[in-house]
């Protein structure tokens, strides 16, 4: 008779291969248990992944006109916005994370900001109690964007091309249009309630009976081609001062929103060092506040480093209750003392980092039984799960890992009239009330309250890691409080547990963010055994969907750049030459 295995004892086999054998046999076994295909590319030169084809082409088109990863990354990023539209952004804000081939890091932050009129009270009603929708949806719900400033600043200090000629081929796709295929489609119907409470959204991306486009027609948008050409021409002033800001303003006196041509022409993007940590040999690169992400990252990688996750191997009870417990200290450390480092001092972000911390909390963690959440009090901040990441490396050895977002499907729904901007809310991500809950169930805390030109904490994680001074992969992903857990166990699958790179993504995964107390894990993405032992444990366990979007790229000791784009993104695609 042949041998039957449950769905996610196939994916252990398939993910517990040696590396030489993950790419042939573990492969198979996996696009078998998922019925997803591993979608991954080999280059010699460049290559870029993202979420969306025709992006990806874009960035690749930049490389191949002698560009290097940071203008294939502002081509992608300009493009997406296009392709992408309820992730990709020039309304929203994000991170960029360079490494460059000389071995120099920088990390340029495009986060959003409050506009000045903001206030901590504004999404309470008479009583106190937080107005769910004020945050989420229309003009009162937007912060002010900086995608256009971060890009333009790393342009400038970084890049080889001009602008025109990276954002031509998003003015192109704006302009031309492209054909929907169907997770296009699928991503427009998912937001065409929302979109249809706006006329101008509702214009764009919906008939006129509000059905909203479906696949094989082709998105075209005019307005917005004309947005980015001004741009390509005068620069961010395009974005930030004259006509364009004007009409911005205008819309938010119209509909409540704060936003003031004052606030976008005082907007900055800024450039700083970004965080790194060690974990078994490798060097992990990633972003500082008013990211969490790097800090939440490496909290959890120092934890783990203390411990032997192989033999006890992939998904088993005791790797994923080792992983579990380093997440809910990481998360539980996030939401209490992290923030706006030009607001908040993050004085304690050392000490969270240090060796001494790891071993403390390796002292608190039992080897067979859970850590109940309600052991520590706690207050954190959220982040909504519609966010895109893409990653690139040039045929120099330059790497850029772009994670930017509107925060919400389609950020406030709201397009600015005349512009094609579809704008962000960001302002969800402040802490609304101190000790609500959000939607994602995470405790908000005062270091994330708002505050006018503050800007709200986030989980993105763009990530370089290297080995012996030199790059060996370039990832992220999208998923709000998710992007964390997403990188770390990507990470893992391949330091620790010696996936190869397509595997490493594919994996399902899991997830603990302290609140709530439950681990929840991709539908069939642990073993029978794995589950009932951790509800031995102690552990509340749920089954979801699955979720991220990992992108990335893998650079083998002979210079091959390996591209994955996440299964979970069927429209995503690595590219390279």
């Amino acid at each position: 008779m042949p041998v039957v295995f449950h769905p996610s004892e196939l994916r252990a086999k398939a993910l517990r291969l040696p590396f030489a054998l993950a790419k042939t046999a573990g492969a198979a076994l996996l696009i078998a248990a998922l019925a997803l295909p591993a979608a991954a590319e080999e280059a010699a030169h460049g290559m870029v992944v993202s979420a969306h084809r025709a992006a990806t082409a874009a960035g690749v088109a930049a490389l191949k006109a002698g560009g290097n990863a940071v203008d294939a990354a502002v081509a992608v990023g300009y493009a997406l916005a296009v392709v992408d539209p309820c992730c990709g952004n020039i309304g929203g804000g994000g991170f960029m994370l360079i490494r460059l081939a000389d071995g120099r890091t920088a990390f340029v932050n495009f986060r959003e900001t409050a506009a000045a009129a903001a206030t901590p009270e504004m999404y309470l009603d008479a009583a106190g109690n937080p107005v769910r929708e004020a945050s989420l949806d229309g003009y009162r719900a937007v912060a002010v964007p900086g995608t256009v400033k971060g890009f333009d600043l790393a342009l400038a200090r970084y890049g080889r091309l001009t602008r025109d000629a990276v954002i031509a081929p998003a003015v192109a796709l704006a302009r031309d249009g492209f054909v929907l295929g169907e997770p296009d489609a699928a991503i427009l119907a998912r937001g065409a309630k929302r979109l249809a409470a706006d006329p101008e959204a509702a214009r764009i991306f919906l008939h006129p009976d509000r059905a909203p486009l479906a696949a094989g027609e082709r998105l075209v948008q005019p307005e917005l081609a004309a947005t980015l050409e001004r741009i390509a021409t005068d620069g961010s002033d395009a974005f930030y001062r004259g006509p364009m800001a004007a009409a911005l303003a205008t819309a938010m006196a119209r509909h409540g929103g704060l936003v003031t041509e004052a606030d976008l022409a005082g907007y900055r993007a800024t450039e700083s060092a970004p965080l790194a940590c060690a974990y078994r040999g490798y060097r992990v690169v990633s972003a500082p506040p008013p990211s969490s992400g790097g800090i939440g990252l490496c909290e959890s990688l120092n934890i783990l480093s203390g411990y032997e996750l192989e033999p006890p191997g992939f998904h088993s009870a005791h790797a994923v209750h080792l992983a579990v417990e380093a997440m809910r200290r990481a998360f539980f450390d996030r939401n209490t003392q992290l923030g706006d480092p030009d607001f908040v001092a993050n004085a304690g972000m050392p000490a969270l980092l240090s060796a001494e911390n790891a071993r403390h909390a390796r002292t608190a963690i039992e080897p067979d039984r859970a850590t109940p959440s309600a052991s520590y009090n706690a207050e954190g901040s959220r982040e909504m799960p519609q966010t895109t990441h893409y990653s690139v490396v040039d045929g120099a050895g330059n790497a850029a890992a772009v994670t930017y977002t509107l925060n919400g499907n389609f950020g406030a729904a709201v397009v600015t009239p005349g512009t094609g901007i579809l704008l962000n809310n960001e302002m969800d991500d402040f802490t609304v009330k101190r000790g609500t809950p959000n939607q994602f169930g995470l405790v908000q805390g005062d270091p994330n309250g708002i505050m006018p030109g503050k800007r709200p904490l986030s989980s993105m994680t763009p990530t370089i890691v290297e080995q012996d001074g030199r790059p060996v992969y370039v990832l992220g992903s999208p998923g709000g409080p998710r992007i964390i857990t997403a990188v770390l166990e990507t990470t893992m699958n391949l330091i620790d547990f010696g996936m190869s790179p397509d595997a490493a993504v594919a994996a399902p995964r899991f997830h603990h963010q302290y609140l709530p107390d439950t681990v929840f894990y991709e539908t069939g993405g642990l073993p029978p055994e794995t589950l009932r032992r951790l509800e031995t444990m102690g552990y509340s366990l749920k089954e979801q969907p699955p979720w991220g979007a990992v992108e990335l790229i893998a650079i083998a000791p002979d210079g091959r750049r390996v591209g994955v784009n996440d299964p979970r993104r069927p429209a995503g695609a690595a590219l390279g030459y």
